[in-house]
């Protein structure tokens, strides 16, 4: 993706989200440089990834298959495996008309997919075999605000603004906008984008970055190179 796209995503993004009577916070909005003067006193926020996000998972067709994502806050694994502290996290995501999110699961993530708002989030459903696979026979149960609901195999729901559904680790998911855009809340568990995706396809999770112009803001793939 060329940088320039980057950041009239990251633009149109912010604008969206401030629709729907959200907003970022403050870091949000720091230049490179603010970001690299201020990295010390920064280090949770660089160390848990938390801030902007946007992939095409390396298939370099964003408008086709992709994500806008903000990390609002994200513990660290060390606490996970404690069983104390900061085990928690939470995103902001934006998925566009008809843009996929494609198919994988979390080997130890759990998430509440929350539509916040705009047209109909639609999840795509399947289960796991008995060492995690991907299993094209199987289904599974999730709840959906906390009820239960068993799925089938290949189940589609849709979640209109409001709704939502708990995903375990195991549930292969895949997930787009239907009618318009929509704003995605995310709560879950401790978040690790680099190690806690495994994706049906060999994809990449992380878009290439072609530097046409400098960054508006950093993602947090950005952050080894620029902060350390």
């Amino acid at each position: 993706m060329k940088r320039s796209r980057i950041n009239r995503i990251m633009a149109e993004a912010d604008e969206m989200i401030r629709r729907h009577g959200f907003a970022l916070p403050p870091f949000a909005y720091w230049t490179p440089e603010a970001f690299r003067a201020r990295r010390d006193e920064a280090r949770h926020l660089i160390d848990a990834r938390c801030g902007w996000d946007i992939t095409d998972y390396g298939a370099g067709d964003f408008d086709r298959m992709g994500l806008v994502l903000f990390t609002l806050r994200n513990g660290l694994l060390a606490d996970l495996r404690s069983g104390g502290g900061m085990c928690y996290a939470e995103k902001l995501l934006i998925s566009r008309r008809d843009q996929l999110s494609p198919m994988h699961r979390h080997v130890l993530k759990a998430e509440d997919i929350i539509n916040r708002g705009g047209a109909t989030l639609v999840v795509e459903l399947y289960g796991s075999d008995d060492r995690g696979r991907f299993a094209e026979d199987r289904g599974g149960t999730v709840w959906c605000d906390g009820i239960r609901r068993d799925y089938g195999p290949g189940e589609k729901l849709r979640l209109a603004p409001g709704e939502s559904v708990t995903l375990r680790p195991g549930d292969w998911h895949a997930f787009w906008a239907e009618g318009g855009d929509v704003l995605i809340g995310e709560v879950s568990t401790v978040n690790d984008d680099e190690t806690d995706n495994v994706f049906r396809e060999p994809i990449g999770r992380f878009a290439r970055i072609e530097e046409d112009e400098p960054p508006a803001h950093l993602l947090v793939s950005d952050y080894r190179a620029w902060l350390g």
